[in-house]
């Protein structure tokens, strides 16, 4: 069969068959509560990982997200009391609006995304650091149970952050695939000289992009601040390597124009099972990251089109 052909079920493939390896090792792992809450400890990782596809699907890369996350989780921490669930909404505005600086800067002043993005994660991560006083805070319990706590509860056996991440892929699916703002996505993201020609207008399109992957970023971190009850500028960390895996292993090559936020549902899956199937086999944390950065080259490798790059420095 022509590799081409099997290239796009690749994905699920690679699901289904690292579910069945690690469930062979251990049955107890193929239990349906199980896997339900192997999903919904993911969720935060997979929101993130959701808002860096879009940026990806333009030809671009956010590597600010994990940084915004962590400031938000100290955001969530300081505004709960004077501002109850308005805070949540608070975050995400500021994830939004840091997202489409990302944006501005690389369209309007024609800084690459890695360097805009790496640069608004280094003013999030020093906002944090100032904003919290580089410690650790904590959520008002009374609060935090009073206004998030259902987020984090479940409805029979299924968690409810599973049932958030399940309206936000659905709600994205339509953006991307049903919308005229998704048919300019993937416009750009196919051919940016041509989608110019065609008349889109690629500057406006990017920014969104970007505000768009700053603002599920900013919602990562107040679902970490409510899952954890507390908030530090450094939370998020080492999710950011896991959050492009995501994307990559899930369909969505760095070239752009390909894949999308369905396939970094199943990306984040990949990653879920993989980080569980480490603990399983008794894999050293130290050597954990070890192995996504191998997975990110081995993603990368496969998933790249070579049409499109055709020198790479």
């Amino acid at each position: 069969m022509n590799l081409e052909k099997i290239k796009p079920h690749l994905p699920w493939l690679t699901l289904v068959g690292l579910i069945l390896l690690v469930g062979v090792s251990d049955p107890s792992f193929l239990h349906p509560k199980n896997l339900l809450n192997i999903m919904g400890d993911v969720v935060p990782l997979m929101i993130m990982a959701l808002g860096i596809t879009f940026t990806i699907y333009i030809g671009g890369i956010d590597l600010s997200s994990q940084s915004m996350a962590n400031m938000t989780t100290v955001l969530a921490c300081l505004t709960l009391p004077f501002m109850g669930p308005f805070g949540a909404l608070f975050c995400l505005l500021i994830g939004f609006v840091a997202g489409l600086l990302s944006g501005l800067i690389t369209t309007r002043f024609f800084v690459p995304s890695f360097i805009s993005t790496l640069a608004i994660g280094g003013i999030a991560m020093s906002a944090g650091d100032w904003l919290s006083g580089q410690r650790a805070l904590y959520m008002n319990a009374e609060l935090r149970e009073k206004y998030y706590l259902w987020m984090i509860e479940k409805t029979w056996i299924i968690p409810n952050e599973l049932i958030i991440a399940v309206v936000i892929v659905i709600l994205l699916w339509i953006l991307q695939n049903r919308t005229r703002f998704g048919r300019a996505l993937k416009a750009v993201g196919a051919g940016e000289l041509a989608a110019t020609a065609s008349g889109i207008n690629v500057g406006r399109i990017k920014i969104i992009a970007f505000g768009i992957s700053g603002m599920l970023a900013a919602l990562a971190g107040v679902m970490f601040a409510v899952k954890l009850s507390g908030g530090s500028p450094t939370i998020a960390n080492g999710f950011l390597l896991l959050a492009i895996v995501a994307v990559l292993v899930g369909g969505t090559p760095l070239t752009g124009g390909v894949g999308g936020v369905v396939n970094t549902l199943i990306g984040a899956m990949i990653v879920a099972v993989i980080r569980t199937s480490m603990l399983y086999f008794e894999v050293d944390a130290t050597h954990q990251q070890m192995v996504f950065g191998v997975i990110l080259i081995a993603a990368i490798a496969l998933t790249i089109d070579r049409a499109k790059l055709k020198i790479v420095k």
